[in-house]
């Protein structure tokens, strides 16, 4: 693994540790501090209702949220760049930015929550991120789950966006049966967005 994909991961776990501690393990209100932290805002519907999470050994995630017909869950991962702090003892190279990291970040993910290799993705237009998102730099891949992850769904779908100085945040759709999903999903892929407010430093 390049030294590089081998920083993104331990990031990614990292603060993936840091941030789970922040929220509680389903503690709505620690949630909610670390999407201000972050610059982010979640958009409540009454046909979503949070769920419990777990720990989890493949990657923690922050916060669960689960479709009233049971055919579509969201979990959202948050990386606040404010947390990443880089050892990086590479000579012939200058340590990474925090704020260059995400397609690094996205890949990594990629690879430890796919089953395999067969995976389509698609980043968005600098228009279409801030227009949906308000962010700089967005994703989409699909591929199947890995069923380390979770053994409940097969399939997912996961949105990816960054903004400068704010955060990498990603909302992970889980779902069995695609024809079923697609319209949850297409009303629900701004559920997790950036607000225009400025970031908290803790």
């Amino acid at each position: 693994m390049k030294p590089l994909c081998k920083l993104a991961l331990s990031l990614l776990l990292g603060i993936a540790l840091s941030a789970a501690a922040a929220t509680d393990l389903g503690n709505r209100q620690a949630f909610d501090r670390l999407l201000d932290e972050s610059g982010l805002h979640l958009e409540s519907s009454s046909s979503f209702i949070d769920i419990p999470i777990s720990a989890n050994p493949v990657l923690p995630y922050e916060h669960a949220m689960r479709h009233e017909s049971g055919e579509l869950e969201l979990r959202f991962i948050i990386r606040p760049l404010n947390r990443i702090e880089i050892e990086y003892n590479d000579p012939h190279n200058a340590a990474p930015e925090p704020n260059h990291l995400f397609p690094l970040l996205f890949e990594s993910l990629i690879d430890r929550l796919s089953a395999n290799s067969n995976y389509n993705s698609r980043t968005l237009s600098e228009p279409e991120a801030r227009d949906k998102f308000n962010a700089q730099w967005a994703a989409l891949s699909i591929f199947d789950i890995n069923p380390e992850f979770t053994s409940d769904y097969k399939n997912a779908i996961l949105l990816a966006m960054h903004k400068n100085d704010h955060a990498d945040a990603y909302t992970l759709f889980l779902y069995n049966d695609h024809e079923q999903a697609k319209i949850l999903i297409t009303a629900a892929l701004a559920t997790l967005s950036f607000t225009s407010k400025p970031v908290k430093i803790q």
